[in-house]
């Protein structure tokens, strides 16, 4: 049953009818992709940061059962180095493990999300980070590429090789997050594509850190630094309960997903296999993204939990899970 559902009681609809938050979000535009996508499993995004505190009566109940994160925790920790972490390469031969990517979601304080956002403010914004991105050096100096001027070719091949977002789906369309398509939406990737930043998606900023291979820690640690690198020029919209702000409030705390590309053909055929992956705190998914199927038998595995646990924990749930996964498709 989709969550916005499930706890949007006739009383609470009354309650927070008139409600409405500083983007101009009111209960209607909260829950409109979930009215009309009845499959949603959430149901429910949030315009700007003050929609979690206008309309906390649902989306407390909503995160509380989606993350298991009860209303009155708060979310803790901040990206730290692995320090005394230990994370060797799980598959130095790169025979399993074909690339590893960790991304993380993040809004600019002060400044409605994507599912609100004005086409005039998306247009400033965007320029804005890219004075913020121009600035970056080092091995993190790159170019930005506006999806507005970018050529159908260009676009098919980075989106096909899993650089590049594409036009949102109807769960995004329906929250508003595809309006004035393309404009005011691009990327920015360094020379050899390793630090990637996705512009005015699903959240202003998608900071990805990638590369071929197993070296979580490697892709780890250039995530951190090249984020701290960002948030000296641009503050985070951030609660102190809830982490970093996300349109979902699927993203909320960590907002990081870290993630691999493994074949499984083996063990992905069994009828448990998702199973598996969650009692290990992870979450699998088809090489395409979510709502794709695997191909050749290569699964894209990550991280389950985002709220309530560290940056570091997260990286640590997924080895820890790699490590069996790997293990169990070795001995058949």
């Amino acid at each position: 049953m989709m969550l916005a559902e499930k706890y949007l009681t006739e009383n609470l609809r009354k309650t927070l009818n008139g409600v409405q938050a500083e983007c101009g979000f009111k209960l209607a535009d909260v829950i409109r992709s979930g009215h009309e996508n009845p499959d949603s499993n959430i149901g429910a995004y949030a315009g700007d940061a003050d929609c979690y505190v206008k309309f906390s009566a649902l989306f407390d109940p909503i995160i509380a059962e989606y993350h298991s994160f009860p209303s009155d925790s708060e979310h803790r920790g901040d990206i730290q180095p692995l320090d005394s972490l230990t994370i060797p390469n799980l598959d130095p031969d790169n025979a399993q493990i074909l690339s590893t990517r960790i991304r993380v979601a993040r809004n600019i304080e002060g400044v409605d999300f994507p599912p609100a956002i004005t086409a005039n403010a998306r247009l400033e914004l965007e320029r804005r980070i890219l004075r913020v991105l121009n600035n970056l050096k080092g091995e993190f100096a790159g170019s930005y590429h506006s999806l507005a001027n970018m050529t159908e070719e260009t676009q098919k091949q980075l989106t096909q090789s899993h650089f590049l977002f594409k036009k949102g789906d109807r769960f995004l369309d329906s929250a508003g997050v595809n309006r004035d398509w393309p404009n005011g939406r691009g990327i920015f990737y360094t020379s050899d594509k390793t630090f990637l930043v996705w512009v005015n998606e699903e959240d202003h900023l998608r900071i990805i850190s990638m590369q071929q291979g197993g070296g979580l820690a490697n892709v780890y640690e250039r995530l951190r630094q090249g984020l701290e690198k960002i948030n000296e020029q641009v503050p985070f919209a951030r609660s102190h309960r809830l982490g970093y702000l996300s349109s979902c409030p699927t993203n909320l705390g960590t907002a990081m997903r870290a993630s691999v590309h493994i074949k499984l053909p083996r063990l992905g055929q069994r009828r448990d296999f998702g199973k598996l992956c969650n009692q290990l705190q992870l979450s699998v998914r088809g090489i395409h993204g979510e709502h794709s199927k695997s191909e050749n038998g290569i699964w894209d595995i990550s991280n389950k939990q985002r709220l309530g646990i560290t940056e570091v924990e997260c990286i640590e749930i997924l080895y820890s899970g790699l490590e069996k996964l790997i293990r169990l498709e070795e001995n058949g």
